[in-house]
């Protein structure tokens, strides 16, 4: 027979940690030390348990910053920020820390599986449940009291195990998915040839003929609780994609917003990086405003080409490689 019960009856919180930035940095060591970067890579590559980790930390720097160790089969997930809209969710494998911009909260054994509870916590829309600020963030005061509906042991298994083959079959059908993209990537080369060849005898001309405007993004530091969501170089992946997952705040004047803010059409254009990352490009192909960063070029162009077709330039071969030697 199901019940509903209350999480903080059946399960155990866990609070993160401060993490000083001279402890950072290490690849070995006896804790993970997950922050929301790490949880968002390890379900963006498809793991439901937190696999990789960045940062690690020995018992005695644990010791010395009064770290809460988490242990294993933890639900862990952003508690604040952008981050916490995305609704990401990773399962500890070991014992661990989770910094202080995360949550952890642990199933009780005799009440609830791991995996059960695992995809009820994806399921939870924990926007709902954010505190009524300029940046969303949740209390476990206020997650504690949420109900949860609890069949027997038996039946969460039934449910977790058919919930992992569906979860199965939506991988399988990302990676071809994946593969489609590869073949849109091939099949604008072969309508349009390999420039600077031309094969085509397509028209060609200077980007700068089909740009109407440019502009660098704010030089101004990321805050904490800023006001407006601050896109950053980050945020482009390699591949010409948006992510989301790790966005900072900032706050800046009502004067300023018009040259720094991004609207959806813009085509954003990483300008400074290292060798081989200078020049991802993407869509901006949100309607949310949020405040570009001084290493993102914002460009708006004419409406001789669509920005997705400069996009699509921008990260063939050729142009990457015109990038690289700049």
């Amino acid at each position: 027979m199901s019940e509903y019960m209350k999480l903080g009856d059946v399960c155990v919180f866990y609070s993160g940690t401060g993490f000083p930035s001279e402890y950072q940095g290490k690849i070995k060591g006896k804790f993970p030390f997950y922050k929301v970067g790490d949880i968002s890579k390890n379900v963006m590559l498809g793991y439901k348990f937190l696999t990789f980790c960045d940062n690690y930390i020995d018992l005695i720097v644990a010791e010395k910053i009064k770290g809460v160790i988490v242990p294993s089969d933890t639900v862990v997930f952003a508690k604040i920020g952008e981050a916490l809209r995305l609704n990401r969710r990773g399962i500890t494998i070991c014992d661990c820390l989770i910094d202080n911009n995360v949550m952890g909260i642990k199933p009780k054994t005799n009440y609830l599986n791991i995996g059960y509870f695992y995809y009820w916590m994806c399921n939870l829309d924990l926007q709902k449940y954010s505190e009524s600020t300029t940046v969303p963030s949740v209390r476990k005061t206020r997650i504690e009291k949420i109900d949860i509906l609890v069949p027997n042991i038996a039946e969460q298994l039934k449910i977790a195990d058919t919930l992992d083959k569906v979860t199965a079959l939506i991988d399988k059908h990302k990676k071809q998915l994946e593969k489609l993209d590869e073949l849109v990537q091939a099949r604008f080369v072969e309508m349009f040839g390999i420039y600077p060849e031309n094969s085509k005898c397509w028209e060609t001309g200077i980007i700068r003929d089909i740009v109407a405007d440019v502009r660098y993004g704010s030089s101004r530091p990321a805050v904490d609780n800023g006001k407006y969501p601050y896109l950053r170089m980050n945020n482009i992946t390699y591949d010409g994609e948006l992510d989301l997952s790790d966005i900072k705040r900032i706050d800046i004047p009502d004067n300023e917003l018009d040259k720094c803010t991004v609207r959806r059409g813009d085509v954003l254009f990483n300008r400074t990086n290292s060798k081989e990352l200078v020049g991802k490009s993407c869509v901006y192909n949100r309607d949310e405003m949020m405040v570009l960063a001084g290493f993102v070029i914002r460009v708006r162009v004419t409406d001789r080409v669509l920005p997705e077709f400069l996009v699509a330039f921008l990260n063939t071969d050729f142009s990457k490689q015109m990038g690289m030697r700049t």
